[in-house]
């Protein structure tokens, strides 16, 4: 039994047909899933960490809870820009989406996919766009803010669009901007100011969901802090 075997056979252990259910109904396909909860798939995942040819392979499988372990483990360092072209064309997900732009956005490439996956016309591919972009404003200590007053823009120009996954990820980068420091703040707030002058319902509800949090107390505070 080879190494990827005997993976897909613990994540088989812990199949749930309630999870499979639960999955399903929160919009994630279920077709080639076993039902395994993320919690379980991390800690599947300790003794691969940074593997990042057992990470190829695991992807290659198809089985959805393989390829978040996948994105769990891969090495960023490793990850080549054609992987990530490969990668997202495999997104039928909000999932799978989100978790493997949580290792995308501690790559290199982070920016350079911001901006191109923002412009293309399927629906997981613009998700990760803007998701990449929410995962990159939350976990980047070093990224300076100028690099996010300059992707800010991507925001406004995509703010139309009002397929749910992709208005929900353009929400959750204007918010996580938004957070980082007092002068992305401020530009947030204007960006989402102008959003409430626009014609577009999918706008008016990125920029009324975004200022709820913005102007929160507790959100002011943490930041001044």
């Amino acid at each position: 039994m080879t190494l990827i075997d005997e993976i897909l056979t613990d994540l088989k252990s812990l199949e749930s047909e309630k999870n499979r259910a639960g999955m399903a109904r929160f919009g994630i396909q279920v077709e080639h899933a076993y039902g395994v909860s993320v919690a379980n798939i991390r800690r599947l995942a300790k003794p691969y960490r940074h593997n990042h040819e057992l990470a190829l392979e695991l992807w290659k499988t198809g089985i959805h809870e393989a390829r978040i372990l996948a994105a769990i483990i891969d090495d960023p360092k490793q990850v080549t820009p054609e992987q990530m072209d490969r990668w997202v064309q495999n997104f039928n997900s909000w999932d799978l989406c989100d978790q493997t732009c949580s290792l995308f956005d501690k790559t290199p490439h982070a920016v350079a996919k911001i901006k191109e996956w923002t412009t293309r016309e399927k629906e997981f591919e613009k998700r990760a766009g803007f998701a990449l972009l929410a995962e990159l404003a939350w976990h980047s200590k070093t990224e300076p803010d100028q690099t996010f007053l300059d992707l800010l823009p991507l925001i406004e120009r995509e703010a139309h669009d009002d397929r749910n996954y992709v208005k929900k990820a353009a929400n959750w980068a204007l918010r996580e901007i938004g957070k980082r420091s007092m002068r992305l703040h401020a530009e947030a707030i204007k960006l989402a100011q102008r959003l409430q002058t626009h014609d577009s319902k999918s706008a008016r509800w990125i920029a009324s969901d975004a200022l709820r949090e913005l102007t929160a107390e507790k959100t002011l505070s943490r930041i001044n802090k």
